[in-house]
């Protein structure tokens, strides 16, 4: 994978092959894991058919029965934890992928989110991803060079970080820290006696998901895009650390205040900082349109062996260079009108088919990060000066 496939990793096997995933026995959990790691959220750039089966599989509202409920609660806080609430609400207001989420009110009175997870979803998190992959490779799905073993070990590791609620609480309370000083973004508390393995209870905040924000004003959607942008060079040149799940109902936009909620740290992630530099080095290259210099850092990282064909390396350049588009000219890129991810995908067939070597590790999580931030800026059909924000946050962190 290059660093340009963030976008259409599944687009050249989606596009020659009709895929039906069938999840009745597989949970949804793993399913939204592989399409996430697979970049499946375009349908421009993707099969219609198989992003639509991926967001009705994400969308899907599966509750457990309040039998269920009481079961996990004693479980994990005791048989007298309705003692510890003022009121709880029987009924979901949300459905994660691995648990939903009750409001309740404390004895004190702030207003608090339990996320609950699915009893099972832990313990069966292996056999789930093999017997989704197991039907993909069946129907021909994944094409030679896509290295499909290396999408299952990175599914499989980071849904076992997801479904640890107390690693979650901890990196909540850790973002929330660093994240601190830029006062448009806002992380809630995490209620620690209230927060077990399989349950996280957080401070409720308002806010509507992203996804329903594509109709405010411009003004409002020009600065969800601006601070989302900002956010995600911080996280990745700042903090050296990344909430990687582009899901958008992860994310809350508060009108009143315009600040940016961010409520889902299941699988936030730490960064080498040697990792960190290199990758810096690829985005400065590409935003000096260095392609030499591209192509050294991508064999130096191990997007590239040093072996592919020269047809590999100009797709894999001139995919970088596509992307870094957006930093190398100050002026508005236009998120709305670009055609970024349909010149991309026409390289893909030539990445998919050329490539050595699987890319870094760290690569699936960033670059599905990215993807979700990129489409979001489409959909908010706004423009954008990024080189400011590069200069700001890039290159002046690279002087320090």
């Amino acid at each position: 994978m290059s660093l340009a496939t963030l976008f259409i990793l599944f687009a050249h096997a989606s596009n020659t092959v009709p895929v039906c995933v069938h999840t009745t026995f597989i949970n949804k959990g793993a399913a939204l894991k592989i399409g996430q790691i697979l970049s499946i959220q375009d349908s421009k750039v993707v099969s219609p058919q198989l992003a639509k089966t991926f967001e009705r599989v994400r969308q899907a509202d599966d509750y457990m029965p309040d039998w269920q409920v009481e079961r996990v609660m004693i479980t994990q806080l005791g048989a007298d934890w309705r003692n510890l609430l003022e009121s709880f609400d029987e009924k979901p207001f949300a459905a994660a992928s691995i648990g939903q989420v009750h409001r309740a009110t404390l004895k004190d009175g702030m207003q608090v989110a339990i996320k609950i997870q699915y009893p099972g979803v832990a313990q069966s998190i292996e056999s789930d991803i093999d017997n989704l992959v197991g039907m993909l490779k069946v129907r021909g799905v994944f094409p030679h060079g896509f290295f499909i073993d290396n999408v299952v070990k990175v599914a499989k590791r980071e849904l076992n970080w997801e479904v640890d609620y107390t690693r979650e609480a901890e990196y909540t309370d850790k973002f929330k820290q660093m994240i601190a000083p830029n006062h448009e973004y806002y992380v809630p508390k995490v209620i620690k006696e209230l927060t077990t393995s399989s349950v996280l209870t957080t401070e409720l905040v308002p806010g509507v998901p992203w996804d329903k924000c594509f109709d405010l004003s411009y003004e409002h959607r020009h600065h969800i895009a601006s601070s989302i942008l900002k956010l995600c060079l911080r996280e990745l040149f700042e903090l050296e650390c990344m909430q990687t799940d582009p899901n958008w109902s992860n994310f809350l936009y508060d009108v009143d205040t315009k600040r940016l909620m961010l409520i889902d740290f299941g699988s936030t992630r730490f960064y080498q900082k040697q990792f960190i530099r290199n990758y810096r080095q690829v985005i400065m290259h590409a935003a000096e349109n260095n392609r030499e210099g591209v192509l050294r850092m991508s064999r130096e990282m191990g997007f590239l062996t040093g072996y592919e064909t020269k047809q590999m390396e100009e797709a894999h350049v001139d995919a970088v260079m596509i992307l870094g588009e957006i930093f190398r000219f100050d002026s508005d890129f236009d998120s709305g009108r670009q055609n970024t991810t349909e010149r991309i995908a026409h390289l893909v067939p030539t990445m998919v088919a050329h490539r050595l070597c699987p890319p870094p590790e760290e690569i699936y999580s960033i670059h599905r990060k990215l993807s979700g931030i990129f489409l979001l800026c489409s959909r908010l059909n706004v423009r954008l000066n990024c080189r400011p924000y590069y200069d700001e946050i890039v290159i002046q962190k690279f002087k320090e």
